[in-house]
């Protein structure tokens, strides 16, 4: 449902001035890529190499949201898109806070991931972290390939529901050939070009 009578407030302070008092530019570092591929190891390392050269941050991870802000929503195609939708929003508030933002997520729907692009604009930096699906079954570090192979999980992306690598990301991280280290410098490296 949705809301009526609704008027949006003009703050006093701008993103202008919230950026120029961080000395930094508000981004959001989307990741993507099967579960396992390693986006939440290469999103934390990247969150503290950032912290070390002074750029205030704010990750958010999707077993993480999902414990709060998404916790009624399941794993059916419709709830999966309403959390993308629901992420999307709270990355574009940290974003205007001057935050860069770095969302780990499988976001499996290029759908999903392309709103978000045209919700930020040019303050969305794709990354796709990729890894061969016989890698991330190896590494299965949540016991969950497993579960969804035996069919204890249902809609699980890659096993029974559908992965949509992204067609034009900014930055592709191949996790099975490069360091975590390596895969976050390549991003610093993004970053720094862009002015971010």
């Amino acid at each position: 449902m949705e809301s009526t009578n609704i008027v949006w407030h003009k703050m006093n302070i701008d993103r202008n001035r919230r950026e120029k008092l961080l000395n930094q530019k508000g981004a959001l570092i989307w990741f993507t890529g099967l579960s396992g591929s390693g986006k939440s190891t290469v999103a934390s390392c990247l969150e503290s190499k950032l912290y070390e050269i002074g750029k205030l941050t704010y990750l958010l991870d999707g077993d993480n949201v999902r414990y709060g802000l998404n916790s009624n929503l399941g794993f059916t195609k419709e709830d999966r898109s309403e959390n993308i939708r629901r992420i999307g929003e709270v990355c574009k508030l940290f974003v205007d806070a001057g935050l860069i933002t770095i969302a780990s997520f499988v976001s499996p729907f290029k759908e999903d991931r392309n709103r978000i692009r045209d919700l930020m604009g040019k303050d969305f930096i794709e990354v796709y972290v990729d890894c061969p699906i016989e890698v991330c079954e190896k590494r299965d570090p949540k016991g969950i390939y497993k579960k969804a192979r035996k069919g204890e999980i249902k809609n699980f992306t890659g096993i029974d529901s559908p992965y949509e690598k992204p067609d034009k990301p900014e930055i592709i991280v191949s996790t099975h050939l490069n360091s975590v280290e390596e895969c976050a410098d390549e991003i610093i490296k993004y970053l720094s070009e862009e002015g971010k």
